[in-house]
């Protein structure tokens, strides 16, 4: 029987919320407060805490970081309960290391599957070499890179992994670097949005990708925003520990210069093509790009998500994707995904 800590101080949800957890087969121990909640949790350890924010003594965010600095409680699955859904909330437990939320007031079922996912994820999760993703090859330039002085597998090693769903927020334009990310598995977008609201998508990045390093060089804030296009699971670096490892090792260091050099010659590559270049020559570069980095060679990405990354409107792209298929240059599959039938002619311009 799993042992949980509800730790929450409305009398009424509390044993409200510990009566459901008891006839769905848990063990529970309940706390009104933060600091009782941490004096249960040292003498009896349990296998998930469920905690609200808003709290006397202690609050929330102060009980996941002390369990976060505490050997003995750090890697314990915790979810926040609360009636707070402003973004800045949210963020502020997710960099804390909060593993999910669920929103007062809640549904039983929503609450149960939510405690389900992290305790079968984190029973059935087994230790894997550190820096190994779904897509090993992807992060073979930066995992093996090695020295006396520390690596980037150092950066990734008993850190824990935050598991985000599909259209996730992982950083917003204009808030503080305080951190560097590695995507594990899973696919992101990175964008941009002008004044009126519309975006451009400036890349997207795949399993064993690192992103977010940026700012950290000159100490600015994010120049975009990043959200998960699937579900995607990240390691949290602090920005200390990377700057730290690029001044003891400059293998790693030269590697993050190709990075920020590479970088910049795409966007400025990108900005040029949709500066000089018609529709359909950028609508085909897209597409030839994109299929390179799609497992089986087939593009799934939403129409939205295109149009963002080519610089036009939906309609456009629809419209010119039309014209590909009619001429047999591409194939329409299910749930709208492109695939590319005749690459060269599409290089070329045959159309």
């Amino acid at each position: 029987m799993k042992n949980l800590l509800l730790i929450e101080d409305n009398e009424a949800i509390r044993e409200n919320t510990a009566e459901i957890l008891e006839l769905a087969g848990f063990s529970v121990q309940i706390a009104e407060n933060g600091k009782i909640g941490i004096e249960k949790a040292l003498s009896n350890p349990p296998d998930l805490v469920i905690c609200d924010i808003m709290m006397p003594v202690l609050d929330g965010y102060g009980v996941l970081h002390i369990f976060n600095k505490n050997p003995a409680l750090s890697g314990i699955p915790f979810i926040f309960l609360t009636a707070k859904t402003e973004r800045a909330e949210v963020r502020k437990g997710m960099e804390l290391g909060a593993d999910d939320y669920v929103t007062k007031p809640f549904e039983e079922s929503e609450l149960l599957s939510a405690i389900d996912v992290r305790l079968n994820r984190f029973q059935n999760s087994v230790p894997a070499p550190v820096g190994l993703t779904d897509d090993p090859q992807q992060a073979e330039p930066f995992l093996n890179t090695d020295s006396k002085n520390g690596t980037l597998q150092s950066l990734l090693a008993d850190r824990r992994v935050h598991t985000l769903p599909k259209k996730q927020v992982v950083y917003w334009e204009g808030e503080e670097a305080i951190q560097l990310y590695f995507l594990k598995s899973g696919k992101i977008k990175t964008m941009k949005v002008n004044s009126d609201g519309k975006e451009l998508i400036t890349s997207f990045s795949h399993s064993g990708e690192f992103f977010g390093y940026l700012p950290l060089f000159d100490n600015s804030e994010y120049v975009d925003t990043v959200i998960t296009l699937t579900k995607a699971e990240l390691i949290y670096i602090p920005k200390e520990v990377f700057k730290k490892l690029l001044l003891d090792n400059w293998e790693v260091s030269e590697q993050f210069i190709k990075l920020l050099a590479s970088h910049v010659s795409e966007r400025d590559e990108q900005l040029l093509k949709m500066a000089y270049n018609s529709i359909n020559r950028r609508v085909a570069d897209t597409l030839l790009r994109l299929v390179k980095q799609e497992s089986g060679g087939i593009i799934q990405l939403s129409r939205h998500n295109l149009a963002a990354m080519i610089g036009t409107a939906p309609e456009t792209l629809i419209r010119t994707l039309r014209k590909f298929e009619g001429v047999g240059l591409i194939g329409m599959g299910i749930l709208g995904s492109i695939v590319i039938l005749q690459p060269q002619k599409l290089q070329q311009g045959n159309w």
